[in-house]
């Protein structure tokens, strides 16, 4: 597999030569990866059949699983969604920023992009390099994470040339994301806002600000990215530390054993049982689930024949976020059927 072309760019102020090359490959039914502050998104014009459709092929992603149209303002996702009263006070409060609202399509995006459904996913990342790149295309990037379908998200542009190689067509490197984890993403089509996926947006927060409760289950998971298949698996066997036998499987598979967490192995195994090499930890949940993407893609290529995971204790903030992860990039993830 051939690399694709990178261009650095300023995470902080990106040169406008670079975006307007990038935006007129978007411009031109071509493929683009590009920072956000989540993970790496691999975009296409959302408004173009055929260049969506090479989002999935370059993915191998599954067609019914819809992707999230990106805008550089609230006022232009108005084009392809109805946006209530709801709506648009959350655009005001968290836009720019990791929250994706599900809203009742106006019929102006393409099948390909809302997987045949009658809402569309739409967000305004607050990515310096993003929001220049969507909005010298002029048109809404249709973008779900810049990796083949399945493994963990491309927090760098490293990671998205190692999935993709030249199947993008050209990698713009703002360098590593400051989130670590993709947004939340809300359904706003009934009378509750309800919370589809955890994210980068804190559910408390929103919560705070809105006055009104999310929701923890009860809408339509279809609508939603991220939500339906086993997703973030690394190329080794990743098992939960608080589940029962960890331990004793991650002994019986005779190799290096990986921890990574907030506390050390030492909660789970005994002195000299696994290789110190190989245990990461973190101070905080932003830290960990900032860091885990990377983790993830290094312990693989380390050496390990297994990493044991630890889950935070606590659901709050980026925590419920980062519990989902890890959960949906275990190897005991049963609810789903991978993604090829």
């Amino acid at each position: 597999m051939s690399f694709p072309r990178i261009l650095a760019v300023d995470p902080w102020n990106p040169d406008p030569k670079v975006i307007g090359e990038a935006a007129e490959l978007l411009r031109g039914g071509r493929l683009v990866a590009f920072p956000t502050e989540t993970v790496y998104g691999l975009g296409a014009n959302g408004l173009d059949p055929a260049a969506a459709a090479k989002i999935y092929a370059a993915k191998g992603r599954p067609s019914d699983n819809p992707l999230i149209l990106h805008f550089s303002s609230p006022g232009d996702a108005e084009s392809a969604v109805i946006v209530n009263e709801r709506a648009r006070r959350l655009m005001d409060l968290f836009w720019p920023g990791p929250l994706t609202l599900v809203l009742p399509s106006r019929g102006t995006v393409p099948p390909e992009v809302t997987a045949g459904l009658d809402t569309v996913a739409v967000r305004m990342p607050s990515h310096p390099v993003a929001l220049a790149l969507i909005a010298a295309a002029g048109l809404p990037v249709a973008a779900p994470s810049a990796n083949t379908s399945g493994r963990p998200s491309p927090t760098d542009a490293p990671a998205v040339a190692s999935d993709l190689g030249d199947r993008v067509d050209l990698v713009l490197d703002g360098g590593p994301t400051s989130v670590g984890l993709e947004s939340t993403v809300l359904d706003l089509t009934g009378k509750d806002m309800v919370l589809l996926r955890p994210g980068g947006c804190p559910v408390e927060e929103i919560e705070s600000r809105t006055g009104e409760q999310v929701l923890r289950s009860g809408g339509n998971v279809r609508r939603s990215p991220g939500t339906r298949y086993r997703h973030y698996a690394p190329a080794v066997p990743l098992l939960l530390h608080d589940r029962a036998g960890t331990r004793q499987k991650a002994l019986a598979s005779g190799g290096r054993i990986a921890w990574l967490g907030m506390d050390g192995p030492e909660i789970l195994f005994d002195p000299g049982e696994t290789d110190g090499e190989l245990s990461l930890r973190f101070s905080t949940p932003e830290n960990y689930a900032r860091a885990l993407f990377h983790a993830l893609r290094f312990l693989e290529s380390s050496g390990a024949s297994i990493i044991v995971a630890q889950r935070p204790g606590t659901d709050a903030g980026i925590a419920l976020a980062l519990r989902d992860r890890l959960e949906r990039a275990s190897s005991e993830e049963k609810k789903n059927s991978p993604e090829k």
